[in-house]
């Protein structure tokens, strides 16, 4: 799995300072100013290659598709997972490179915003299209039939591009021709477009509550308030607290690890309580009645290599956590929260079929199976810090700090 982040050359919005951020940035905090923002958008955000065009040269700015995620598929033998990070053209043309190739790891980019010069080009079809004909490529690569895909800690953005005509299409970065001679009748006017009215939309990181500044690491999705123990999560271009809790423990050396509790309704099967839990998963347990306790799916609240996080998220929701909660944030170190409800959400079906008995049976019933969530909790999970490794106390659980290091490029 090879991925990386771009840069994005930035200016603080407060005092207009310079400053460069990773792709996954969120949080920024200005080293001038020391004001916070949120940086957030109503759907993707937009950024644009540096153009090198030669001076009175209209700019053209083609638009690319940017995904970067796991894609976990069903097929008959399990579950198979893969990380993509493929960029495409959001246009149908002949004429311009089908993608935008490494050049977005290799140069600096710049948000999008209504001063941006030159005719921004609008995508022609829908990212929906992009991602058919990319998982109908994948699909090659896996056993037949696929009973279900989905898509996980996405990122989807739009890359412009810039180019110029003479004659023939130049690529305005490297200012080299990418097109053979265009045809007499061929005009730009034929591709909708204009001036880009699109911006960034900042949230000030003051505690809705109690007005504290409130915390987190540059990916976070989650920010924490300490002064009035809360959590808040950007939703509709605003801050919306959330429901969370730990399991205390009072060890030393602690990590709080996130994973978000999702409690959810799933037709077509029994699957209520732990004892239903123990029947689904053949486990080696004998049903008695305090296995009564409701059943929950449980997902990382965090991100990491698809290979670590599907195991992960099957081994927690089949030991079902069962110490006590307390409802305030634990004195030991959190780490961050920087996978969303939203995505945890499309985990669950991926989750059942990783646990479900006999899978061969289930399979083929997975389009009929309907998991609807009805309520969720953010939990921090207390794990011991080794030399290389993070360890769960009460599940034994280990994931090694090398994985969580290199999820920051997912």
């Amino acid at each position: 799995m090879k991925s990386s982040n771009f840069l994005i050359d930035y200016q603080c919005p407060q005092c207009g300072a310079p400053a460069v951020l990773d792709e996954t940035d969120r949080l920024f905090s200005c080293e001038y100013c020391r004001v916070k923002s949120y940086l957030t958008t109503k759907d993707y955000f937009r950024y644009t290659l540096p153009s090198k065009a030669p001076e009175n040269i209209k700019v053209l700015y083609f638009p690319y598709w940017r995904f970067k995620g796991m894609l976990f598929s069903c097929v008959s033998d399990g579950v198979r997972e893969k990380y993509l990070d493929i960029s495409y053209q959001a246009i149908h043309s002949p004429f311009f490179p089908m993608t935008v190739g490494w050049r977005s790891q290799a140069l600096k980019l710049k948000f999008v915003t209504p001063d941006t010069e030159g005719r921004f080009l609008e995508p022609g079809q829908p990212f929906e299209n992009v991602m058919d004909t990319f998982e109908g490529r994948l699909i090659g690569s896996v056993p037949k039939p696929v009973f279900h895909q989905a898509h996980i800690g996405e990122s989807l953005s739009l890359i412009y591009s810039p180019f110029y005509t003479n004659s023939r299409i130049y690529d305005a970065v490297l200012n080299e021709p990418v097109s053979s001679s265009l045809p007499d009748d061929f005009t730009e006017s034929v591709f909708p477009g204009g001036n880009p009215d699109w911006k960034i939309e900042f949230l000030p990181t003051l505690c809705p509550e109690c007005g504290w500044d409130m915390d987190g690491r540059r990916d976070s999705v989650v920010l924490i308030c300490k002064n009035c123990d809360s959590l808040w999560q950007p939703e509709d271009n605003e801050f919306k607290k959330i429901k969370f809790a730990h399991f205390e423990e009072k060890e030393k050396d602690i990590i709080y690890l996130p994973f978000w509790r999702i409690r959810a309704d799933v037709s077509e099967i029994e699957l209520k309580s732990y004892a239903d839990l123990v029947k689904i998963a053949n486990l080696p347990k004998f049903v008695k009645q305090n296995y009564d306790i409701k059943f929950s799916f449980w997902s990382p609240a965090f991100k990491i290599r698809p290979q670590t996080f599907r195991p992960l998220a099957q081994k927690v929701t089949l030991f079902q956590p069962r110490e006590k909660l307390i409802y305030n944030l634990p004195e030991a170190e959190l780490y961050p929260v920087t996978l969303p409800l939203s995505e945890a959400v499309e985990t669950l079906k991926i989750n059942l079929v990783s646990f479900i008995k006999p899978q061969k049976k289930w399979l083929p019933k997975l389009c009929d199976i309907e998991i609807r969530p009805r309520s969720f909790l953010l939990v921090y999970v207390p794990f011991i810090e080794k030399h290389h490794e993070l360890i769960g106390l009460s599940s034994n659980f280990t994931i090694t700090k090398n994985q969580l290091k290199m999820a920051g490029n997912l």
